[in-house]
């Protein structure tokens, strides 16, 4: 595969050395109706500010009140478009993009145009979902959605990559006459698959820029780690974690959904065990451990964690 894809962003999260860590909408942790826009602005300048190095917006159409998460709400890419203009330099990240639920046309186009007003600081993330009744809203049979996930990279890469590109498919045809505009600032939009995709991990490695994945414990991520590197090399592995504060920096760890809830001192030691074992970006939701828990509060407390890993 061409080594096109660094464009900012992936520089800005996988360009240097150590662990770099990010964050995700929404900040104001609304998670059951629209979130206020100037707030989340507000809160993703201040993110960049306090050390974040990148700001990772969801893929949900439809709520689902059994899920009892409505995302972001606001449509992936308008959001990070939005988001872009009010920011500098953070990477801007989908966690992730469901791609048999769209064109893949429709994708190339929208991922290349915020990653071009971005000034190249758009990551792709991108999965097959995991709201079963959004097939049924579309009408994508589930039983198809591993073989169009892996068409649909085949094709954006395509209109991104080739001048006038000709390839068929479920989604259409392309017959060498027409040209997807714009192109990405670099050769391809960095492509982030989550979770397996319904794919097997040689697959990944093999088209995949890097690996985002769920929160895993120490034990099941050094397995994971070991089988990405055989598979993709030195392709970066990004993991999500959930990070509760306490209000006592020294407070021992307990389990929360998706990671911990901690004192400051523990989650440097813990973001310090992740670098030392191979994790290159870590998605951190944050929040407080408390009724009155401020996200204003929560991200710079956490910035000072970042400070020191």
């Amino acid at each position: 595969m061409p080594d096109d894809h660094r464009n900012a962003g992936f520089e800005r999260l996988f360009g240097g050395d150590g662990l770099t860590v990010g964050t995700g909408f929404p900040l104001t942790d609304s998670r059951q109706s629209r979130p206020p826009v100037d707030r989340e602005v507000a809160l993703a300048a201040h993110a960049e500010a306090v050390g974040f190095d990148g700001l990772w917006a969801r893929d949900v159409p439809f709520r689902w009140p059994r899920f009892r998460d409505t995302g972001q709400t606001y449509d992936t890419f308008p959001w990070l478009g939005h988001v872009a203009a009010h920011t500098d330099e953070v990477a801007l990240g989908t966690a992730s993009v469901v791609l048999p639920l769209r064109h893949p046309a429709h994708v190339a186009k929208a991922a290349a145009s915020v990653d071009r007003l971005s000034d190249g600081r758009l990551v792709l993330g991108v999965a097959t979902g995991d709201r079963d009744p959004e097939y049924d809203a579309f009408d994508v049979d589930l039983t198809e959605r591993s073989a169009r996930f892996r068409e649909s990279v085949r094709v954006m890469r395509a209109c991104w990559r080739e001048p006038f590109p000709e390839r068929a498919g479920w989604w259409g045809e392309l017959d060498g006459e027409l040209d997807l505009v714009p192109k990405p600032t670099t050769g391809s939009v960095p492509l982030l698959p989550t979770g397996h995709s319904r794919q097997r991990v040689e697959w990944l490695g093999a088209y995949g820029d890097g690996w985002l994945f769920y929160h895993l414990p120490a034990e099941t991520l050094e397995t994971y780690l070991a089988d990405w590197r055989a598979a993709a090399g030195d392709k970066p592995f990004l993991m999500a974690l959930r990070a509760e504060l306490a209000d006592d920096p020294g407070a021992d760890p307990e389990h929360a959904h998706q990671g911990f809830r901690a004192g400051r001192e523990w989650f440097v030691d813990y973001l310090r065990r992740l670098d030392d074992a191979g994790v290159d970006h870590v998605l951190v939701g944050v929040s407080e451990a408390r009724e009155d828990g401020d996200p204003e509060r929560a991200l710079s407390r956490f910035g000072d964690v970042i400070d020191r890993v």
